[in-house]
């Protein structure tokens, strides 16, 4: 666990499709999602880039139909950097993946698949890590907003069934965001925090509880059994490849046939085409988790031909009926892997935007004998919820409600070592309850072997016969579910080496220097930012000033000469907006005082004697009607 630095701990859900932050209030009592920028309380995982920006969340929907192959996100392209971090080029996962991405995703040297943007005109190199980096830099932003102070701390989720590496990318992603890892959590533990706050959890008597956590793109079940605060976790299951979009997917490759039988046109290989309608299929998936059918509608998919058709939700289940049969397989593995019949769980939790479908609902529901499933707590924000409150348990807050609350969670994924023949020595089976450590004796199978453990390699054993050299492996994990290994030479003494498996890892060297880079993009953003404020500040000034002019009451007490100055003025501002919009700061800055010099004393000198301006400074009129005093 990372170290507790001074400050408000906040909890982050990195989600597929959307991601979400939230913060125990001290005032309230109680965990607070906060809303971003746009007034949401859920933020699209998106990244673009553009020839003159680098846009985070909301803002990239509004430019992705024109810039398909330099946006990055899961909702409207099927897969995102969630689904690449941790993972190698040569994975088949990523290979198949390759087909569907409108962006390009290269390999490197050291096999860590590299997604390629351009970016101010410039061919740039990005990890999964500096993707996952941003959008966690974005949610960090919302946070420090919302509370007004800076933000360091932070609790992050993954899903359940993260291996190794893939969480280890993940914490790696908050570090270059700026951000101080308290802990890393399962996000099915983390909605089962939230449940347990929802109920209360402060009964005496044990409760079996099954999240099942359905998201865009990855897919967790874990079964826990909670007992006053204590949250101990049996098992847990899954797929980090199953979620909606792949359900987005399957009605996608529908209506891409269905437009080339009607126009015998194929749209499947133009990516600006399959987004578009990608994003109308997205929609049609939510409206039929309500209604019976729906149509899609999109004006000039492809070569100015509109496409207009409708889908039952019949349809939509039969397209994905293999899909939502397959969520059930990990909810049995989970229930196996805990010796635990489903008649002992006493209530079903639902977590993530895909479990509003009506289908899975019922596969679920039918699968634990017609059990009523709890679905009170918010699935798009229950993770978030919980991951708040952990790290308001981490930072020590004292509170009744968190006093004593206590998570034990499981590593999801069998640990050993794999040894002659081929077999596997387990050392940390699945679902063993975390932190642990576990040890074994190994030894050699030739003559004057020099060392052993392929990847995490240990050499400088003494060269002797076979069997004769006395080597003691030791795997321990941490709270954040991350594999440390380390070994010792017993025949020789040799000191204990800690082993890292740095192979597709980011090295510190790569970290510093991704650091670096989202500092600097940091300031340019700012830099926008303040372009953007200044040249709002002129525009907004200048059409103040001519609807006040404009209004008859002031008009009729402004001279014809000061009238046609302040006219004049305003339209020089216009005109040179036009000519310059991409302007910098300070010049939007030097013409609002340049045309607040011509304005305010005009207006400041027709408002003496009858009007109160506030103030005793002209120069601090702003363009506002003042109001009549009595």
């Amino acid at each position: 666990m990372a170290k507790n630095d001074e400050g408000i701990a906040i909890g982050i859900d990195l989600g597929t499709t959307y991601s979400c932050v939230a913060v125990w209030e001290k005032q309230h009592n109680r965990v607070e999602i906060i809303h971003n920028d746009h007034g949401n309380r859920i933020t699209p995982s998106f990244v673009a880039f553009t020839d003159d920006q680098r846009l985070i969340g909301e803002a990239v929907k509004n430019q992705a139909a024109t810039n398909p192959t330099n946006t990055i996100f899961g909702k409207l392209h099927l897969r995102d950097a969630k689904r690449l971090i941790g993972r190698k080029y040569s994975d088949p996962v990523i290979q198949n993946d390759l087909l569907l991405w409108p962006f390009k995703v290269i390999n490197s040297n050291d096999e860590k698949p590299m997604i390629v943007v351009n970016y101010k005109g410039k061919e740039k190199y990005l990890s999964p890590e500096e993707i996952s980096s941003m959008i966690l830099s974005k949610m960090r932003e919302v946070a420090e907003s919302y509370l007004e102070s800076p933000v360091k701390n932070a609790v992050v989720t993954v899903p359940a069934y993260f291996n190794d590496s893939q969480r280890q990318a993940t914490k790696d992603a908050a570090t270059i965001a700026g951000l101080n890892v308290m802990q890393i959590i399962n996000e099915p533990t983390a909605a089962a925090l939230a449940y347990g706050l929802d109920k209360r959890a402060n009964r005496v008597d044990e409760r079996n509880v099954f999240v099942f956590d359905l998201g865009g793109g990855t897919f967790d079940v874990s079964l826990l059994t909670i007992k006053g605060k204590i949250f101990r976790v049996r098992a847990t299951a899954g797929d980090t490849h199953l979620g909606g979009e792949d359900f987005d997917n399957r009605m996608v490759n529908y209506f891409v046939q269905e437009f080339k039988r009607k126009n015998n046109v194929d749209i499947s290989g133009n990516p600006r085409a399959l987004r578009r309608l990608r994003s109308a299929c997205e929609r049609a998936k939510r409206v039929l988790s309500f209604s019976a059918n729906t149509t899609i509608d999109v004006d000039s998919l492809f070569q100015s031909i509109d496409f207009s058709s409708s889908i039952t939700r019949a349809k939509f289940e039969q397209l994905n009926i293999d899909l939502f049969k397959k969520c059930m397989e990990p909810v049995k593995q989970c229930l196996r892997f805990a010796k635990m019949a489903k008649s002992s769980v006493h209530d079903v939790v639902l977590v993530g935007g895909s479990t509003r479908i009506p289908k899975v609902q019922k596969l679920l529901q039918d699968f634990f004998n017609g059990k009523e499933l709890y679905n009170s707590i918010n699935p798009n924000e229950a993770v978030a919820y919980g991951a708040a409150v952990q790290a308001a348990v981490l930072s020590g807050e004292v509170n009744e409600m968190l006093q004593d609350l206590c998570l034990l969670d499981v590593t999801p994924l069998s640990l050993g070592i794999l040894t002659e023949g081929g077999l596997m020595t387990v050392l940390i089976p699945r679902n063993t309850p975390t932190p642990t450590k576990k040890e074994d004796l190994f030894t050699t199978v030739k003559n004057n072997q020099p060392s052993i453990l392929g990847k995490f390699k240990f050499s400088g054993i003494q060269l002797a016969r076979r069997g004769v050299p006395q080597i003691n492996v030791c795997f321990e994990i941490d709270a954040n579910g991350i594999l440390n290994v380390s070994a010792r030479d017993n025949t020789t003494r040799n000191k204990k080496i800690t082993i890292t498996n740095d192979k597709g890892r980011l090295s510190m060297v790569e970290i510093e220097w991704m650091i670096q880079e989202a500092e600097k993009y940091k300031s340019e953003d700012e830099e926008r930012k303040k372009k953007i404020e200044a040249k709002n500040a002129l525009e907004n000034y200048a059409y103040n000033m001519t609807n006040t002019i404009e209004d008859y009451e002031i008009s009729s007490k402004l001279s014809t000469t000061d009238k046609t100055k302040i006219e004049n003025a305003i339209q020089q501002a216009f005109q040179w907006l036009a000519a310059n919009p991409h302007a910098e700061a300070d010049e939007f800055d030097d013409k609002v005082k340049v045309l607040e010099s011509i304005c305010n004393p005009i207006m400041a000198k027709m408002y003496q004697g009858e009007f109160d301006t506030g103030c005793d400074d002209p120069s601090t009129f702003s363009g506002r009607r003042i109001e009549q005093v009595d």
